[in-house]
């Protein structure tokens, strides 16, 4: 009962709160127009100071695969992982994720394709996709976005943050589904 009533409430909620500002706003005597029209123009202004960031993050991620530096990093930590139980494939789909989530999320899609999505490995790059995140990006457009240049201990925490995600995804897949 309850959840029929969510349902049949839930696509009115957005509707209702938009109708809730533009009463309000005529209460106020606020131009709603005008007003949007301005922070359309502040978000477009932000959107074109991002793009050199936007730009440099892409082609880092680029050099970076394409370089075989990504192999090198991962037949450096291939030690660890054997003791650790984890496929390299995940590494890989790690450190691609600090750098770009679509280069990540095509990954992970390769690797359903290869082992499918309820196999360990789908499971584990489920889990590492949804409690990682996309570090350089983050760094790159938030902090560009705010004109700061140097990001101090930014990166080695978000990076630190990754390899706590990997080790806990790793884990927690291992003792639940194996």
């Amino acid at each position: 009962m309850i959840t029929e009533m969510l349902e049949t409430a839930a696509p009115l909620v957005i509707p209702f709160m938009i109708f809730v500002v533009f009463i309000y706003a005529h209460i106020k005597k606020v131009d709603i127009f005008e007003i949007f029209v301005e922070g359309a123009k502040d978000g477009f202004m932000m959107a074109i100071k991002l793009i050199p960031y936007l730009v440099g993050i892409y082609v880092a991620v680029g050099i970076f695969r394409e370089s075989g530096a990504i192999d090198i990093l991962v037949g450096l930590f291939s030690p660890i992982l054997s003791i650790i139980k984890a496929p390299t494939e995940v590494l890989f789909l790690s450190i691609v994720r600090s750098l770009s989530g679509p280069a990540a999320l095509g990954m992970l899609l390769e690797i359903f394709d290869k082992y499918g999505p309820d196999s360990f490995i789908g499971r584990l790059g489920s889990t590492l996709i949804g409690s990682t995140d996309t570090t350089f990006y983050i760094i790159a457009v938030y902090f560009g976005s705010v004109g700061i240049r140097n990001p101090r201990y930014s990166i080695p925490v978000g990076l630190f943050a990754d390899f706590a995600s990997f080790v806990a995804s790793v884990y927690i897949v291992r003792k639940l589904f194996l």
